[in-house]
């Protein structure tokens, strides 16, 4: 009963009308052909390919499961994921922004994170498991050697292996350096690893011939914490020299995590007895080396709850338009009917208008980021491409956290439209509450994305990396200073940003006093930090919708609306979480532990 239609007008206005990217790509040299015709053409046939064969898997697969075979400890997905997963290998939809070197497209990284989000609209169980392979092709295409860039990369580019990142343990969750599987080195040059991993995603599963684990282990020699930590790729079956597989390595699913959502996707426990691997990078700094894949996936956590929102948006105003019940306050809507559509009602469509904000505004702020990376990767100018990589570095832990936490109110809100009915398998909206929820726990907990914001990313450096960003608002404010009918959006954005300059100020003072500051302000701080971005980017979005609004379209009207409620009924929120944040530490630790 669930619907999804691709966005793809709203990807086009992002991308051509707010952000420019063909101008931009015309700066990069191995993107300067690329124009606007070709990404739109792409990401219509990804968007026809979300909607027609994704998406009708999403209930069947929430249903059905996935099934451990304990004898052979193999996994069988769902019925039809792995026909799905075939005709994705055929349509060369893994290759689309990899290296031509390994048999990629050499697409733009924007180009591929918009087909994501539709994946992710359209089943996100489903998505992950060719999601975290781009997380390992992107660890090797940088760490790896040579030989095993020639072993594993053409194939991780073609889909025909798929990827994980093994890291998590029974006893250790993030804290990384408590870790104790262990590796030891043998005469060939390999490693024979051995220990337990936990809540691996797409760990196991019957879409590909192989599986490439990228496994994080010690060395005899390591030294304790997380520094001590090395990076192996450790594959499914063993690889023989002319790249055909060999025998089953010992690595194998041990058991599978039965969850409150994605359970179209395998989340495995991982036991390795031995495994055969090698090493990826220098010994004990397999950590830096992981990040790759860490960050990759922590972009990629951020769209899969922007894709279940903006999925949950449009399947809940599409009730609401057909729901009656009751007469609006004011009078009948629709008199020629029982009652009136829900749609009438205030707070329904504040429900709305809230998943349609975050929505909107979480993939301006998603395509940004993608073109961000592009310019790190693929700009001539140096200093353009560190500027991108500490624009990036700033607003990873925003996409992944404050991207997630909106998934969650928006979903919440979507299923609430419904009333009883959203507990209603049928309709579909509690399997996207249930898939949504886990968005803000895994690839590091929202509390860990928050202390990294404000600990590494903005006070480590001084505010640096956020002074770029500020600049950016800055330079906006300025030039839109003088527009009057700017001011509706200006003047808020301006005032937040001096409120934010001043909130980092004064935490930053309190935690030369005490470190455990940063701890008590981060997550409020983070929320507040995720709303300046959303109203820079509205603003730049309502700044297009009213230079257009006399066009007759409809679109900019209901682009420029949208933007209204957000600075009016969402951007508000701020008030409150930096009061929060300003109370600090001592409301939260003056009661004795014996006491709780």
């Amino acid at each position: 009963m669930p619907q999804y239609t691709p966005p793809l007008r709203d990807m086009q206005f992002v991308l051509h009308e707010v952000l420019n990217v063909v101008d931009e790509f015309k700066q990069m040299p191995r993107h300067a052909e690329m124009d606007a015709d070709t990404v739109n053409a792409v990401l219509e046939e990804g968007g026809k390919f979300a909607a027609q064969v994704v998406f009708p898997l999403n209930q069947v697969g929430d249903e059905e499961g996935c099934t451990l075979d304990k004898t052979t400890h193999e996994v069988r997905t769902p019925q039809g994921f792995k026909e799905a997963y075939k005709q994705y290998v055929e349509g060369g939809w893994p290759a689309l922004s990899c290296d031509p070197e390994f048999g990629g497209q050499g697409l733009p990284v924007v180009v591929n994170q918009c087909f994501y989000e539709m994946l992710n609209s359209a089943n996100q169980a489903w998505t992950m498991y060719p999601g975290l392979s781009h997380g390992a092709y992107e660890c090797l295409h940088e760490h790896g050697t040579p030989e095993q860039k020639r072993l594993y990369l053409p194939k991780l580019t073609s889909g025909e292996w798929t990827g994980t990142m093994c890291l998590t343990e029974p006893h250790c969750g993030t804290d990384l350096g408590l870790l104790r599987t262990k590796a030891e080195s043998q005469a060939d040059g390999t490693y024979k690893i051995t220990g337990q991993k936990i809540f691996i995603s797409a760990g196991e599963h019957d879409l590909a011939e192989n599986i490439v684990h990228l496994v994080l282990a010690r060395l005899p020699d390591a030294p304790a914490g997380s520094k001590g930590i090395s990076l192996f790729v450790v594959p499914k079956f063993l690889i023989n020299a002319d790249g055909s597989l060999g025998e089953r390595n010992k690595i194998y699913c041990g058991g599978l995590e039965h969850k409150m959502g994605i359970h179209g996707n395998a989340t495995c426990q991982m036991i390795l007895d031995g495994a055969v691997g090698t090493l990826v990078g220098e010994p004990h700094r397999g950590l830096q080396a992981m990040f790759v894949m860490m960050n990759a996936a922590r972009l990629g956590v951020g769209m899969q709850s922007l894709g279940l929102t903006e999925v949950a948006y449009q399947n809940a105003v599409a009730y609401a338009k057909d729901r009656l019940q009751m007469r609006s306050l004011s009078g009948p809507k629709a008199p020629d009917k029982p009652a009136d559509p829900i749609i009438v009602h205030p707070d329904v469509r504040k429900m709305l208008l809230t998943a349609r904000a975050y929505a909107e505004g979480g993939r301006a702020l998603a395509i940004w980021t993608a073109l961000q990376i592009d310019k790190e990767l693929s700009s001539g100018d140096e200093q353009v491409r560190k500027d991108c990589a500490d624009l990036v570095a700033l607003v990873t832990p925003i996409v992944k956290a404050f991207l997630t936490d909106n998934g969650w109110i928006a979903t919440s809100h979507c299923l609430q439209v419904f009333g009883g009915h959203g507990y209603i398998k049928e309709w579909g909206m509690e399997q996207y509450v249930r898939d949504a929820r886990i968005n803000m726990i895994y690839e590091g907990t929202n509390t860990i994305q928050s202390l990294d914001l404000l600990g590494r990313k903005i006070l480590a450096d001084n505010g640096a990396k956020l002074k770029k960003f500020g600049k950016m608002v800055q330079e906006f404010v300025e030039a839109e200073g003088v527009n009057e009918k700017m001011q509706e959006f200006v003047n808020p954005l301006a005032d937040l940003g001096d409120k934010v300059t001043k909130l980092t100020t004064e935490i930053g003072m309190k935690a030369f006093g005490n470190p455990d500051e940063v701890g008590a302000a981060a997550v409020d701080y983070l929320r507040v930090c995720g709303h300046l971005v959303f109203a820079y980017f509205w603003a730049r979005m309502a700044k297009v919708a009213l230079e257009k609004l006399d066009s007759g379209d409809p679109f900019y009207k209901a682009k420029l609306a949208t933007a209204r409620f957000y600075f009016a009924k969402l951007l508000p929120e701020t008030a409150g979480l930096i009061r929060s944040a300003r109370a600090g530490l001592k409301p939260l630790m003056e009661m004795e532990e014996a006491l709780f």
